[in-house]
């Protein structure tokens, strides 16, 4: 009887049962679940943050239980110009960043128009209510949608956020030091954030150099000091008028915070962005932070922080919206103006009757 030889093509097809041996299977005992857990976060994204935000919000009214009145106290003493003015920051934060995004897409070899850009800039913050990485996709998809014959290709668009996310993940590790006593972390881990976030934008900048794929294209600002700086000054612009806008709001409603305080808060709160916990990233935030000096006032800064932010936010897609809608009507103008001169006879054209 002769002994069949397996087919060495069956190994290449998958879902056959010689595809993996044994071998490989228990050399990655949690590559299947890895892979199961990160199909199940894509297939179930919108009841995964609605639970998780519920959770969050539950654990601060717990955490708030019998400090009711201390919360809106709290709430009540910041004043109307400490609100309009981190109002104002937001929306200065919002124009820095979006202009930090243009000079990206500009290096990239991207044509679109400045007003264009911040309109779809805006829509990020209708995404970022939800997750911060929702509202990145939001105005990606806003821009290849209004512009996409002078938008650079999505490979491209994605890369050009890596220079404003190293920028401001160079600041954060910096600034990782202001964690350390609230948090009671170890005092050598910020300088091992240093170090990592330092080789990651050593990598992006060798990155940077390579020509021929529209990934690095999107990282072409770091080849030039000057675009490079330019991106920097912008970032920096966006991340202190955060720092101030938290630090104005914590001190309103009686946190004796200082700048460094803000700034871990401001850490916090990007950090916990990036998770599914939706609008009540600002409280948890502060109160992870500052609840050492009074859980309902810092609850009560971040909850100020996300209304303020929510109200800039919209603010500005405000004015997203009304260009335009005036862009729209001004190109109809302009089109009837033409239709207009090119039906009207001139002089000597004219018939007889």
């Amino acid at each position: 009887m002769l002994r069949r030889e397996p087919d060495p093509a069956s190994s290449l097809i998958p879902g056959s049962t010689s595809s993996s041996s044994p071998t490989t299977q228990s050399a990655h005992p949690w590559a299947g679940l890895i892979a199961a857990a990160r199909r199940f976060g894509r297939r179930r994204r919108g009841p995964i943050t609605v639970v998780a935000s519920l959770a969050t919000a539950a654990v601060l009214v717990i955490l708030l239980g019998g400090r009711r009145d201390q919360f809106v106290a709290a709430l009540s003493a910041a004043s109307a110009w400490v609100l309009a003015a981190t109002v104002l920051l937001q929306i200065v934060a919002l124009v820095a960043r979006s202009e930090a995004w243009h000079l990206t897409i500009g290096a990239a070899g991207g044509t679109v128009d400045r007003r264009v850009l911040y309109r779809a800039s805006s829509m990020q913050v209708l995404g970022g209510v939800v997750n911060g990485q929702l509202g990145v996709a939001a105005r990606i998809a806003a821009l290849r949608r209004s512009s996409p014959a002078v938008s650079p290709q999505l490979p491209t668009l994605v890369a050009a956020e890596f220079p404003i996310l190293a920028v401001e993940a160079v600041l954060a590790a910096l600034a990782s030091f202001t964690l350390v006593a609230p948090l009671d972390l170890p005092w050598w881990l910020p300088l091992l954030g240093v170090a990592l976030v330092g080789a990651v934008s050593a990598g992006l900048r060798h990155l940077a150099v390579r020509k021929g794929r529209e990934l690095w294209s999107g990282l072409a600002v770091l080849r030039s000091l000057n675009g490079g700086s330019r991106v920097v000054g912008f970032v920096l612009v966006a991340v202190f008028a955060q720092i101030l806008r938290n630090w104005l709001l914590l001190r309103a409603v009686g946190v004796d915070a200082s700048v460094f305080d803000a700034t871990a808060v401001l850490i916090a709160v990007v950090t916990l962005g990036q998770l599914p916990v939706g609008p009540s990233v600002g409280a948890a935030a502060a109160v992870l932070i500052l609840g050492s000096l009074g859980v309902a006032a810092a609850a009560a800064a971040g909850v100020l922080m996300t209304v303020t932010g929510t109200v800039g936010g919209l603010c500005f897609a405000a004015w997203a919206g009304g260009d335009r809608l005036w862009s729209a009507g001004r190109q109809a103008a302009l089109r009837r103006a033409r239709a207009r001169r090119t039906h009207t006879p001139t002089r000597g054209d004219t018939s007889k009757t």
